[in-house]
């Protein structure tokens, strides 16, 4: 695992944050998430998780994968 970056919800996320999930990271935020979001790698691949409850990962596909926890 590489850790990545913290940053607070709310805010830009760093340009280390992939673009693919940009687009997630402001989908949860728009339904009232709030916290501060921790950007690590696993296998290469990027998780961003929300300390509110959320995890955001890069699938093999491309696609986002968005859990709750």
């Amino acid at each position: 695992m590489q850790l990545g970056t913290r940053w607070a919800s709310g805010s830009e996320p760093p340009r280390s944050v992939p673009e693919a999930l940009r687009a997630a990271v402001a989908e949860v935020e728009a339904s009232g998430a709030a916290g501060h979001w921790t950007l690590t790698w696993l296998e290469g691949r990027p998780i961003a998780e929300l300390d509110a409850g959320w995890e955001l990962s890069l699938q093999a596909d491309g696609s986002v994968a968005t859990e709750r926890f």
